[in-house]
């Protein structure tokens, strides 16, 4: 489990093709020598695991299924991504809970700049647009948003200086891709609704069978 907040912009400096899916190893800031082979971490809000530890750098297999559904299949060397390593229990929840299973792969549609701050459009496809919500949560290539509004197939983000220095959506051009992940509260509240229109609507019985009553 993430939180959507970057600890560093990081580098794809090799992607070795193997038998299935690739190999790649990323450059980073963080401290690796305290990275464990086997543990989490987020690139560009997808969550892989680390295989592979150096001075500077650590290495993670990318599945043929992660490389067609998210934009780390066009990575290049050089390329800059976002990092996040998973959420421990006395760390601050400072986004919001994001999975590292992405949802869909949109697209920035545009970018303005008002002031010092930036607003940002994306396309989402429907698996992903049918979570949003007006203020809700949206991990874009990792990074914890709000959604300032919704129109049509396209959702906008207003982006503060600290998180347009502090991640790759700096440079994001028009037309690029992004994964996106929506917020794992809807999927809950999609889920439960849905069970619940299906067996005759909610009840009481069903609230206190569900935990919502001690």
């Amino acid at each position: 489990m993430f939180t959507g907040i970057v600890a560093d912009v990081g580098r794809m400096v090799s992607s070795k093709v193997l038998s299935s899916g690739r190999k790649m190893r990323f450059e980073t800031s963080l401290p690796t020598a305290d990275f464990i082979l086997g543990e989490s971490i987020a690139v560009n809000g997808v969550c892989l695991t680390v295989d592979g530890i150096g001075d500077n750098y650590f290495e993670a297999g990318v599945s043929p299924e992660t490389l067609k559904k998210s934009n780390l299949g066009g990575l290049s060397p050089g390329s800059g991504v976002n990092l996040e390593r998973a959420l421990r229990p006395m760390d601050r929840l400072g986004g919001h809970f994001v999975t590292g299973h992405v949802d869909g792969a949109g697209k920035l549609l545009s970018r303005k700049r008002e002031g010092e701050f930036e607003t940002l459009t994306f396309f989402a496809p429907p698996e992903v647009s049918r979570y949003l919500v007006l203020k809700g949560s949206v991990a874009v290539d990792g990074v914890s948003l709000t959604v300032a509004s919704i129109a049509g197939e396209g959702f906008s983000v207003a982006l503060i200086p600290h998180t347009l220095s502090r991640t790759t959506l700096d440079g994001k051009k028009p037309g690029e891709a992004v994964n996106l992940e929506a917020d794992i509260l809807g999927k809950y509240v999609e889920k439960l609704l849905g069970r619940e229109r299906a067996g005759g609507g909610l009840t009481m019985e069903k609230l206190a069978e569900a935990g919502f009553f001690g």
